[in-house]
């Protein structure tokens, strides 16, 4: 989640939503990383966790992540939660709760959908203190302009 944390950092600097994701391989490595880059992009869909799981899937010449872990620092929407189900991602950490945006423990739930083909193990509020702080800081920094 440090990684996650560095990338939503990253991202902040850059003026873009503070969320970072990495796809980690079932042997430690790190296939992907990326922070949201929608502004930068000019992509909606430039979420940080589109982007690890579009990276890890060019490292690894596939379109499945079997045995994978995505660790984000925000819980992902409804189309990120979608993504990561078609990917087979087969753990998602993530650190805040996004009662207005989320898409796995808050709002379309999407992983306890029944048309829902894969749903990976779920563990929330991993470092949720500094992800947190991170978003509020960069909104009230927004707000404060």
């Amino acid at each position: 989640m440090a990684q996650a944390l560095a990338e939503a950092r990253a991202a902040a600097e850059r003026g873009e939503v503070p969320v970072g994701a990495v796809v980690v391989s079932p042997t430690g490595a790190v296939l992907g990383r990326a922070g949201n880059r929608t502004r930068a992009d000019h992509d909606p869909t430039a979420h940080a966790e589109m982007l690890a799981i579009r990276s890890a899937c060019a490292a690894t010449g596939s379109e499945r992540l079997v045995g994978c872990a995505l660790y984000v620092t925000l819980e992902p929407c409804a189309m990120c939660a979608g993504a990561i189900s078609a990917a087979r991602i087969a753990r998602l950490y993530y650190g805040a709760s996004d009662p207005k945006s989320g898409g796995v423990a808050q709002g379309a739930r999407v992983f306890a959908h029944p048309q829902c083909h894969h749903a990976p193990q779920v563990f929330d509020g991993i470092s949720e203190e500094p992800a947190e702080a991170l978003l509020r800081a960069f909104f009230a920094d927004r707000r404060a302009r």
